[in-house]
């Protein structure tokens, strides 16, 4: 299902200017990331944020608001919250704005480090490999 490019615009027009926001393409919908790290998104008609552990239980108490189970179980720290609860602009502002605050909390996104080059298979020069293949055509014909 794709996500609301309405709803999206309207996340855009809160984080005017922020800095070290950025979007990211996932989940078949699109990720607004602080840093690296995801705090909004959009892959269905719901609005998906990340809120932590310690406020999960007061968000799913705001109206609109249900338990993220992306996986098929609810994942704590992250709610819904379903259109009809972000018709009012102030309201989108403050769920993007907390999800935000939140995740400028967290530690700098460990980087993985970069995969081993491994050296390429040494191939033999090419006159090595036609010796080799004219002296098995040779042993082969029963001369």
């Amino acid at each position: 299902m794709a996500y609301d490019e309405g709803l999206a615009e309207r996340i855009r027009a809160v984080l005017d200017g922020a800095r070290g926001v950025t979007e990211k393409k996932m989940f078949g919908g699109i990720a607004f990331l602080l840093d690296g790290k995801m705090f909004v998104g959009l892959a269905t008609a719901d609005l998906m944020v990340r809120v932590g552990p310690a406020a999960h239980q007061k968000a799913l108490a705001r109206p609109h608001a249900r338990p993220m189970d992306f996986t098929g179980k609810p994942m704590v720290g992250y709610v819904y919250v379903r259109p009809r609860g972000l018709v009012a602009d102030e309201v989108l502002a403050r769920w993007v704005h907390e999800a935000r605050d939140f995740v400028a909390t967290l530690p700098a996104k460990m980087r993985k480090p970069a995969a081993k080059n491994k050296p390429a298979k040494k191939k033999r020069p090419a006159a090595t490999r036609t010796r080799r293949s004219a002296a098995g055509r040779s042993s082969g014909s029963g001369e």
